[in-house]
């Protein structure tokens, strides 16, 4: 196991920083992570010594940029167990989500297809197959759900009910519940009736082993700022095969091999077809080098922490008669709550009077109401850099309560 102290003092954003005059507790993590100096080093590296663009030059800097670029390529396959040509850098998880939606759907789906998703969805595995719907007049299904999860047996039962299911788009990791699917048995399911596996994997890859080759799905998605690494960048793994033959939605320089007056043109092999225009250099390399952060704390021991600081906060939150938890089993650094009676907003906002940072709301899964029988939720959420003091201070004040009006008188 890491040392925790020794990985905190890297993060600028723990170093004294505080809210509302008091100490940082920062519990959000499943929105964005902080970023260790090394990779504000590593971006700073890139617009202070080889300023310049890739692919685009025969001079030094651009050789400098391009190796960069190849090696932030290198790191993020070896990551995640993929070949580098299975790599494509992306804005985010949500465009590499469209991504596959435009790429792939709008040439292989038709009238009466099916898509499979779960109430539980990120907006971003949500609003893009509305879309291919829209355009190709497939329709999106439902998976059922057991006690918040999809399983194996859940996935069986959907394709009993649906014909023609030719896609299936789940999160590994749910961004309310935390809950973890087995991508791996779902994904045989999915293949034994010839259909497509696309793994959300914003808030999995950033806190557990990922092995694209052994979970055998055909399309996995993340982003970068949720794993430490900068805004604006994320990934895109695909089978080969499957990004071969997909179309691009981004069209422009540096993605063809040539053009012509006919209006033809000729694309390069993947993963350089989808990335047109000029890349945000920047952040692939800062996106390489959290991955490297990342691999050298070891992948096991973030999860193991995660898992730890989940039972240590639950145990102390099930003291607390007035809350009520959705998630009491998921064990993946996401814990979903309300105070019995107070609106998830107001709780959210006093306890940031107090220093402390959670979100509430719907969490952009805006269907999850229907699952968990509420309109909103509290969501604290840990990463490799929370303390069990953060937790001790969290719960401190969730069961001091107050008054919401307190929030807006604070010192």
């Amino acid at each position: 196991m890491y040392n925790i102290d020794e990985v905190r003092k890297q993060f600028p954003m723990l170093n004294n920083k505080k809210m509302q005059g008091k100490p940082l507790v920062f519990l959000d993590n499943a929105s964005t992570t902080f970023k260790p100096q090394r990779v504000i080093d590593k971006m700073n590296y890139y617009y202070t010594e080889i300023n310049s663009n890739s692919h685009r030059g025969d001079y030094d800097l651009c050789y400098l940029v391009d190796n960069e670029v190849s090696k932030a390529r290198e790191l993020v396959a070896n990551f995640v167990n993929a070949d580098v040509n299975e790599v494509v850098f992306t804005a985010g998880d949500t465009e590499a989500l469209n991504l596959i939606a435009y790429g792939y759907c709008l040439d292989n789906l038709k009238k009466d297809d099916v898509i499979l998703l779960s109430l539980s969805e990120h907006a971003s595995n949500v609003l893009p197959w509305y879309r291919i719907c829209e355009l190709t007049g497939a329709k999106v299904e439902f998976i059922e759900l057991e006690n918040g999860r999809v399983t194996v047996k859940t996935v069986r039962k959907a394709f009993e009910k649906q014909r023609n299911v030719k896609l299936v788009a789940l999160a590994a990791v749910g961004n309310v519940l935390g809950y973890a699917i087995d991508v791996k048995g779902i994904t045989k399911v999915v293949h034994e009736h010839n259909a497509i596996m696309v793994v959300d994997g914003a808030q999995s890859v950033p806190h557990q082993v990922t092995d694209f080759k052994d979970l055998d799905c055909d399309f996995l998605t993340f982003s970068g700022h949720k794993m430490c690494a900068p805004n604006g960048v994320g990934v895109l793994v695909g089978k080969k095969e499957l990004l071969d033959k997909m179309s691009t939605f981004h069209l422009g320089g540096g993605m063809n091999v040539k053009f012509f007056p006919s209006g033809e043109y000729i694309p390069s092999e993947a993963p350089i077809k989808f990335e047109a225009g000029t890349l945000n250099i920047p952040a692939i390399m800062g996106l390489g080098e959290a991955v490297k952060f990342l691999h050298e704390l070891g992948m096991e021991n973030i999860h193991k922490h995660d898992e730890e600081l989940f039972d240590y906060a639950i145990k102390e939150l099930e003291n607390c008669d007035d809350i009520v938890i959705y998630n009491k089993d998921s064990r993946n650094g996401i814990i979903s709550f309300n105070r019995k009676g107070v609106f998830a907003q107001d709780e959210a906002t006093l306890l940031n009077s107090k220093g402390i940072a959670v979100r509430s709301g719907q969490h952009c899964a805006k269907m999850i109401d229907e699952v968990i029988g509420a309109p909103a939720t509290v969501r604290l959420s840990t990463y490799l850099y929370t303390t069990k003091e953060e937790i001790d201070a969290f719960v401190n004040e969730i069961k001091n309560g107050g008054d919401i009006l307190d929030a807006y008188f604070f010192n």
